[in-house]
């Protein structure tokens, strides 16, 4: 089979490799639409996961099962599907201590392109099948769907983590495709004021749609005095991180009150982390600061579907760029590396 594939750090091209064979738990999906993620490019272009040769790329996707192992139940060739990003593994003591994401292992949940081959390939292989795939409405496009694997999930993960409490003030620094789903997350966990951080007029546009009350540009100065002047020295109750580098928590603890919480669901790719002394009133404020990798599997997915379904929330507001045909998978993830100004994300067709 083709695959797109990371040949070494900063290196990517299209390669040949054996069709993945599926285990008696497990199931082979041909992908029907696809999505590169900005966790691609640090992956790529950053070596954030170390090096990877020929590992084929991508972990957003929605597909047709083509092959089910002997102890599939719930699923058989022909059924279109909705594949999370994090497949975990369900027989694991991390599942049962609540943590399914970090199956066998600090962020083993996140198999595809990080512990095995992506879905950029004509077929890619799911562990646990029964456990992992959601059967896709017909209602629901394919653009909207592939939203629902990573972008959706991790933004809505960020406002579960967050603590938001009805009627309280969010700011959510970042407004690409996750931070987007944060806002939206926020909104309908009810909270108040939701201040969005970004300065793209595409993301400020659906940031807007979303349920942001305030957008604060960091070409107008300091993101923390913006913050702060709008509530008037108090601060935020919660603050999200979607986006940035390795310096934004420091942003994000000096923007939250006592008290507050402070959620990342941001991947950072280099540098470490500071905590800012004085504003985490040397260490005693009562600023949580939480950070996880979204939860996987059929339950979270099916979840999402029906926020979709019964029009709580429209993803199909993220997707921007559409390609059509397997070949432009390529032209795609260049897309989200170079970052246009009208771009929120693209997404590729595979007829």
């Amino acid at each position: 089979m083709k695959g797109f594939a990371m040949l070494g750090v900063g290196k990517t091209g299209w390669i040949d490799k054996e069709k993945p064979v599926a285990g008696p738990y497990d199931a082979i999906v041909r992908p029907l639409a696809v999505a590169p993620c900005t966790s691609d490019i640090h992956t790529v272009y950053e070596g954030a996961l170390g090096e990877r040769n020929d590992m084929i790329l991508g972990h957003e996707a929605v597909g047709e099962v083509v092959e089910v192992g002997s102890e599939v139940k719930d699923f058989k060739p022909g059924d279109r599907v909705v594949v999370p990003a994090i497949t975990p593994d369900w027989r694991s003591m991390e599942v049962q201590r609540g943590f399914q994401q970090h199956s066998t292992g600090m962020l083993a949940g996140w198999k595809f392109s990080n512990f095995k081959d992506g879905v950029f390939a004509e077929y890619f292989h799911v562990n646990d099948a029964d456990m992992n795939l959601a059967i896709l409405p017909d209602e629901i496009s394919l653009e909207k769907a592939v939203m629902l694997t990573d972008m959706m999930t991790t933004g809505f993960h960020g406002s579960e983590l967050a603590k938001i409490e009805l009627g309280s003030t969010v700011v959510c620094i970042g407004i690409g495709a996750v931070g987007l789903m944060a806002v939206a997350g926020a909104k309908l966990r009810g909270a108040g004021r939701i201040i969005a951080i970004g300065s793209r007029p595409a993301c400020v546009e659906a940031a807007k749609f979303y349920g942001a009350s305030d957008i604060v540009n960091y070409k107008n100065g300091d993101t923390v005095e913006q913050v702060m002047e709008l509530t008037k020295g108090e601060g935020a109750d919660s603050v999200i991180i979607a986006g940035g580098n390795s310096d934004i928590l420091i942003s994000a603890v000096k923007m939250a009150k006592p008290g507050g919480t402070i959620s990342n669901v941001n991947y950072f790719g280099d540098g470490d982390l500071a905590i800012p002394r004085v504003e985490w009133g040397c260490g005693m404020a009562h600023k949580d600061i939480r950070g996880g990798l979204t939860p996987g599997g059929r339950l979270r997915m099916e979840r999402l579907i029906d926020l979709v379904k019964y029009d709580r929330v429209d993803p199909g507001k993220l997707v921007t760029h559409v390609f059509h045909g397997f070949d432009n998978v390529q032209k795609a993830l260049e897309l989200m590396h170079d970052k246009p100004k009208d771009l929120i994300k693209p997404v590729v067709i595979v007829d």
